[in-house]
Formats: C-alpha cells, sequence, structure tokens
C-alpha cells in the first residue's frame, strides 16, 4: 500500500499533526566521532527538575545493569561462541564480512582458525541465555 499524505492524515492523524506542525522538533547542533565524549558529556549534565532527577535514581537502583555488561557491543568471535558447528560457524562470518563488521583480513584470520583448530577455539560455548547468567539478572 502506497503510503501518501492523505492515507497517512487518515490513518494516523496525531502523527500527521505531529509532523506538519513542526513544534515537536529538535535541532542537531552537531555531530560527535568519539562516543566517549559524548557519554562523559551527558554524565555531567545537570537535571533542573528534582523530582525527576530522583525519580531516575530509583529507576535506575531497580534495574541495575552490572558494568561489565554496560555499553557492551559483542564482537565476531561473541557470535563464533555461539555456534554448534564449522557450518554455522562459516555462515557467522560471511555474514559478518558482507555487512562490513568484520574486515577481509580479519574474516581470513577467522576462517583458518576455523579450520585449523574448529569452532570451539574461539573459547567455550555460549550458551542460550549467557549475558543474562553473566549479569547477575537471570
Amino acid at each position: 500500500m502506497a503510503m501518501n499524505k492523505k492515507n497517512l492524515k487518515k490513518m494516523f492523524p496525531n502523527l500527521y499533526r505531529e509532523l506538519e506542525g513542526g513544534e515537536n522538533r529538535v535541532p542537531i547542533d552537531g555531530v560527535r566521532e568519539d562516543a566517549t565524549v559524548a557519554e562523559e558529556e551527558r554524565d555531567v549534565e545537570v537535571c533542573e527538575c528534582e523530582e525527576a532527577h530522583q525519580y531516575e535514581k530509583e529507576c535506575a537502583q531497580r534495574t541495575k545493569i552490572p558494568d561489565k555488561l554496560r555499553h557492551f557491543n559483542p564482537q565476531a568471535v561473541d557470535f563464533l561462541r555461539r555456534c554448534d558447528t564449522a557450518d554455522q560457524a562459516e555462515e557467522i562470518i560471511a555474514y559478518l564480512q558482507k555487512k562490513g563488521e568484520v574486515s577481509e583480513e580479519y574474516a581470513k584470520e577467522l576462517r583458518s582458525q576455523l579450520k585449523k583448530s574448529g569452532v570451539r577455539s574461539f573459547g567455550p560455548k555460549k550458551e542460550e541465555n549467557y549475558y543474562f547468567h553473566e549479569g547477575g539478572i537471570y
């Protein structure tokens, strides 16, 4: 179904009003290439509303994420450790290479290690809910 303004207005009148009104737009003043700088600046911002600040503290205490998993981004080896067979591992490597997550050189290194030493050479298998167990959540 082609989405034109008329259909959008009919199906989502509130969304259409917000998009056309322009009152909820947020300007982007700059771009940071280093995420750590952005995080540091975010951490030092002062909250103007003490009530909101207190709510955030209470919420953070209830849903505390262990520091070792905070901002964790799995790498190629983390995905390979979930594989049961060499075929699955090869499929993961090919996918990551296609998506640009790993370079051609690194993909060759991973394939070489896979052929020489097998799937478990990347480490023990990460079972289902591994990160929940690791973080003490599950």
